[in-house]
Order: structure tokens, then sequence, then C-alpha cells
């Protein structure tokens, strides 16, 4: 292929994904690659049942039975009609001994018009006790909230702390409540609609809300319940006149609104989004056009080995907006709008793929791997990408398939590590918004450079074929039985490769596992794991809320170390 050859392909990608597979082939192929997707997306489907599912359906029955909608309903019902859900983090949890979801539920939802961060707790759960994964699950959507500007709607019911793991939870819990005081102080609206059980640390949250709204003869606010008052001070009391929604909208004045039952507590909650006097301060969206490439072809494009490359185009074409029809004029000439990507420096670092696109109709600039390995050409012109779109105020979508930085004397006296450095140096010090999508593997500082969870994405996404770890499982039992033979060989031992051979399996086995996304997921290293066919409109989404603030991006990028 030519260097002008080169320049063509990426101008108009002619895609190898949506034709069957030959007859005969094996596993590395588009067929083989849907079919072994296909089955991890069942698998995940599954994991996010279990999640919807709550408490069980002995739980959900007898909450049902006290004339009480499920959390999910709740949620359905606070949002505008046909709009959509965005949850996060629903599968954390996974692989622990708590139930998955935390008990809370978590998501960005439109209520009136308004992108709102809305928590609900889940009483079909232990009450709607707080555990260790509640806790971090609330964490991150007052962090979400926080950084994109979104109010806050706490769909309350809980019996507080899950007491057996209160060493986890009471000292960082204090959180939760500082977090809804600094929103407040940040002009970013928070709401409390209180339909059950909101005790001990609990009944903070309605009480550092901006707007409180109880349901009559079923909500029940205090510190401390009657049997601990009776403990306490010898009181004799009842729960109404302790902390019912009357006597809190007629006496305490902690209740500010009292709804008559569950659907006029939701009813109620609308009318107070509604008066918000709410706007958007971002970029607004373009006109939107569908993708040039199906979506569907994702599908197809993730090897089944991850140590196979794959080109990146073709998720970028499936995944931002397509050329629109009216791109060209009465003659046939293009106008500037006929490429639904604009690729930046294609003949340089070819390992990284950089460039412009938009995405239902918000601009953005994209990074994604195209060979795995990160080399020094890679990382100084994604330093260079990077303070281009901080320049113009752009956000920034990371698409992972990396192994890391590369390896070996030639690299290192090349000052792989001072460009490496410099890509790192640009991510962490970049503020217009992020958003990471990990696709296939994302090892090492690759991770890092390419902006995973330890450098705040604003979201942070990942497909069912992905892997992430410090280094893929076989070489890292690889390194380790290096590391083992040459201990033995500098105390004069003999190593025994056979003997060592359990070890290595071992570590194999176990990094593998704690490498899958439902694990890494589970511990809420990502906001969710995702359909790649979803991506679209996940990011969609994304963009949407990150729109509710100003993008300004940074001024400076502290020293490149040239």
């Amino acid at each position: 292929m030519t260097e002008n050859d080169s320049v063509g392909h990426l101008d108009k990608l002619d895609t190898t994904l949506d034709t069957p597979p030959p007859s005969g082939s094996g596993g590395s192929t588009s067929g083989g690659n849907r079919a072994a997707l296909l089955e991890k997306i069942e698998a995940l489907d599954a994991e996010h049942a279990k999640a919807a599912a709550g408490g069980g359906e002995k739980y959900v029955a007898r909450h049902k039975a006290r004339g009480k909608l499920l959390a999910r309903e709740r949620i359905e019902l606070l949002l505008d009609e046909g709009s959509p859900f965005l949850e996060t983090q629903p599968l954390i949890g996974w692989g622990s001994d708590f139930p998955v979801g935390g008990s809370i539920i978590t998501g960005i939802g439109v209520v009136e018009g308004v992108e709102c961060m809305i928590v609900a707790n889940d009483p079909t759960v232990k009450g709607g006790a707080l555990n260790p994964y509640s806790l971090k699950r609330s964490f991150r959507a007052a962090e979400i909230a926080e950084k994109n500007g979104l109010p806050t709607i706490n769909l309350t019911e809980s019996g507080g702390a899950d007491l057996p793991t209160q060493k986890d939870i009471f000292i960082p819990g204090g959180k939760g409540f500082r977090d809804l005081t600094r929103a407040s102080a940040r002009k970013q609206p928070t709401i409390s609609v209180v339909f059950g059980n909101s005790t001990a640390g609990g009944a903070y949250v309605p009480g550092m809300s901006d707007y409180v709204i109880m349901v009559k003869e079923g909500a029940k606010v205090f510190l401390a319940g009657p049997p601990l008052v009776k403990m306490a001070t010898g009181e004799d009391t009842d729960d109404e006149s302790l902390g019912g929604a009357e006597m809190h909208s007629r006496i305490s004045g902690s209740s500010d609104f009292l709804a008559v039952d569950e659907h006029d507590a939701i009813r109620q909650a609308r009318r107070v989004v509604a008066r918000l006097n709410w706007r958007k301060r971002g970029p607004l969206p373009k006109e939107i056009h569908e993708p040039d490439l199906d979506p569907e072809g994702l599908l197809d494009l993730i090897p089944t080995d991850l140590k196979e490359p794959f080109d990146p185009r073709e998720a970028i074409l499936r995944i931002v907006d397509g050329v629109s029809t009216s791109s060209t004029t009465g003659d046939g000439r293009s106008t500037s709008g006929d490429q639904a990507f604009d690729e930046f420096k294609p003949l340089y670092g070819s390992s990284l793929c950089v460039g412009w696109a938009r995405l239902h109709g918000y601009e953005i600039g994209i990074l994604a791997n195209a060979r795995g390995v990160l080399m020094s050409e890679e990382a100084q012109k994604a330093a260079q990408f990077i303070q281009l779109a901080n320049q113009k105020d752009t956000p920034l979508l990371f698409l992972h398939n990396t192994t890391g930085y590369m390896v070996g004397t030639e690299y290192e006296q090349g000052g792989i590590i001072k460009h490496g450095a410099m890509m790192i140096n640009a991510v962490s010090n970049s503020t217009v918004p992020h958003l990471t999508v990990i696709m296939g593997a994302s090892y090492g500082a690759g991770n890092y450079g390419m902006n995973g969870r330890a450098y705040d994405p604003r979201f942070l996404f990942t497909w069912p074929s992905a892997k992430s770890a410090v280094m893929g499982p076989a070489q890292l039992a690889g390194v380790m039985e290096i590391v083992a033979r040459e201990s033995a060989e500098k105390k004069g031992e003999i190593f025994d490769a056979e003997g060592f051979k359990g070890v290595k399996e071992m570590v194999e086995s176990m990094v593998e596992e704690q490498s899958l996304p439902m694990f890494l997921s589970g511990l809420g290293y990502d906001d969710g794991v995702i359909d790649p066919r979803d991506t679209r409109t996940v990011l969609g989404l994304c963009l949407s809320a990150i729109a509710t603030k100003e993008i300004e991006g940074a001024m400076n990028f502290g020293v490149f170390r040239m």
C-alpha cells in the first residue's frame, strides 16, 4: 500500500465485517467473533436481570402487598414519558457476598425536560440498608452529578446502615451528607422524596436536601425509632408522633410538601423540577445523522483472541454521526461535511488513530488504539491532539485496545518513558470532558495513558469483550517464572520448572478472572458493562448530560519532558 492509498483508505473505509464468514472459518473470523460476543452479552443480560430483581420474589411481593411501588416503578413514573434512563454501575457488588447493585439504583434521567441524577433506595434489599457497595455507588452518583452540573433526586426509603458492616461504612459514609450540602452551595438542587423509613443517618438525606416531599402515613423520618428512644430516654412514643410525614409537615418543618400517596409524591417531585428555572450552559448539538456503517457490525469486530489487532475505524464509523445526505452540491462536488471522521496525523504514529467527529450532533475528538502497543510517536501525537481539543473546548472519547507502552532497549533509548509521560501529563491536565470505552485489552500504563478510571473520566464503560490488568495473564505468569528462575540461580539452587507449572496455572487463572469486565464492574471501576451496539446511544446520553455545564479547555499542562 502506498502513502496515497493509505490516505484514501482513511477517507472512506471499505468495511470487511458485514459479510458472512467463509465456510469452514475458525473463531478468529467475523462469524466466530459474533458468536463469542453474543454469548458474553447473554451472560451479561442474565446478571443485569438479577440486579433488576431486587431482593427477590419474596421481598418484592411483601413490599407490593404493603401498597408500595417498587424502586424501578418509582423511577419510571418520575421520568418524562418515553425518555431513556442511563443506569450507572448496575453490577456493583458482583462477585461479593452482597446483592448485586448495592441496594440502590442510580442513573441519569430526564424529568420535566431536565437531566437529573436519580438515586433510589431499593427497600426489597434488606430494607434498603446501605452496605459498602451502596456507599461506593452513591459516591459515584454524586461525583457524576457534581462534574456534570446535574440536579439530584433521592427516592428515599432506607433503614440506614447495614449494621454488620458498620465499620466499613460509618466513617466514609459522612461524605454523602457533605456531598448534599456542597451540591446546594454550587446551586445544584437536591430533592428528597421520602416514601418510607428514613432512619438514623438516612434521616439526614431529607434533612440536608433543598426540597423535601414526604408521603402521608408512609414516611418515617427520625434519628432514632421508638425502641431506641425508650432505651435512651425512657420515653414512650410512636412512629407517627416521632417522625411521621404529617408531623414533619405541620410541626417540625422538615417536610416542604405533604403527599397523599406515592403517585402524588412523584407528581410533586416533577413540579419541583419544573420550577427550578434550570437551563443548559454547554454546547448545543448540531444536526444528527445515523452512522455510515451499521452498529450491528460491532459484534463482528473484536477478535476472540485480544492479541489479534483490529481496525478501530470500523468501530468509530459505527458509533459517530455519518455523512449528511446533503453534503454534496448539485454538480457532485464535496462540501466540508463529506467525512464522518477526519483523522489527524494519519501517517504518523499509526498505532494510535486520532481525529474529529460528531456524535449525536456533539463535536468530539477520538483517540483509538489501532495496533495495541503505544510507541513514542503515538504518545507525542496523542499529547498534541489533546492540547488541540483543549484549545477548542472539545470533549474527548478514548477507545481502548492497548497492551501498553512499547518495551525494549531500542525504545528505552528512544525516550519511551518521557514520551509516555508526556501523553499521561496531557491526559491528567486536560480539563475538557473525557469519555472512555474499553473495547478490548487495556493493560499496563496503556490504561493510564488512554484515560482509565484513575484519570477521572466523566464516564467509563466496558464492552463484554474487554480485559484490564497490569498485563496479560500469560505474560504476568511468565514474568514470575523468569524471576523465580533467576532467584534460584543466584542461590545456587536448581529451579523446579515442572513444579512451578502449578503456580503459573494458578496465577494465570486468577489474573484472567480478575481482568474480566464483570469482576471489574463489581468493584466499581466502570459505570457499566454495555452491549457494543448500545455504545452510540449511551455516549449520546453522556454527551447530553455533559452539555449541562460550560466546557472549558486547559490553559496549561505543566512541564512536558521533551
